[in-house]
């Protein structure tokens, strides 16, 4: 019963990490079609990228592996070297990769803070997406549960930080979801007046140089 429990849990783990990770083509296409970043934050999405990487590495089935001469970019020679040091034991790999995973997986939950913030500053929810938050609050829930079940630190710790955050962003939504779209702007009445203000600014300037051409005329 356990096993397929925990076999169950970890089909729901990888469908939901599947949408998590699908749910920012949505702002992708925004961005293709506005031609404009606006103000979505890029840091998620890096630090996802690297989570990714990662995860896929500590998953990996196969202990050793050849790895070929890599001589084009530094940093591929340096993931070489320590590949070739690292994939010589199983267990070495496993901390070694969990523990850089986990740290990178917690940086990924923590990340949204950045939107979070902004958030909370502009009291609007345009540039927090709802399935990025509630995605990422479903499948930290249920990698934190596998975690659990198979007594795996390095799923469940940095999951531990996800379900907080993920449900933090969810409550969020709901509490500024009637401000999607409206973000504080200048209202034309304002740009109007300021633009008076700065005429009425110039206008003494303007009155001082024609008394002087007056006064050099009469001269």
């Amino acid at each position: 019963m356990a096993e397929k429990l925990h076999m169950a849990v970890g089909i729901m783990g990888n469908a939901a990490s599947l949408l998590l990770f699908a749910a920012p083509i949505l702002t992708f296409l925004r961005v293709i079609k506005k031609r404009s970043t606006e103000e979505f934050s890029c840091v998620p999405y890096i630090i996802s990228l690297s989570n990714c990487l990662l995860y896929t590495w500590y998953g990996f089935p196969i202990i050793k592996v050849a790895v070929g001469t890599i001589c084009v970019i530094t940093a591929f020679c340096i993931i070489a070297l320590v590949s070739s040091f690292v994939f010589h034991d199983h267990h070495h790999r496993k901390i070694f990769v969990g523990t850089v995973g986990l740290f990178v997986a917690t940086a990924m939950y923590g990340s949204p803070l950045v939107v979070v913030k902004q958030v909370i500053s502009t009291k609007s929810v345009e540039f927090m997406p709802f399935y990025l938050s509630f995605f990422s609050f479903l499948a930290s829930s249920l990698w934190l549960a596998y975690g659990l079940l198979s007594h795996d630190l390095f799923l469940s710790t940095p999951n531990m930080l996800g379900c907080p955050l993920g449900f933090l962003q969810l409550v969020l939504y709901c509490i500024y979801r009637k401000n999607k779209g409206v973000i504080e702007e200048p209202l034309k009445w304002d740009i109007e007046k300021n633009d008076n203000d700065k005429t009425k600014q110039l206008q003494p300037a303007l009155n001082n140089d024609e008394m002087i051409t007056t006064i050099n005329g009469k001269c």
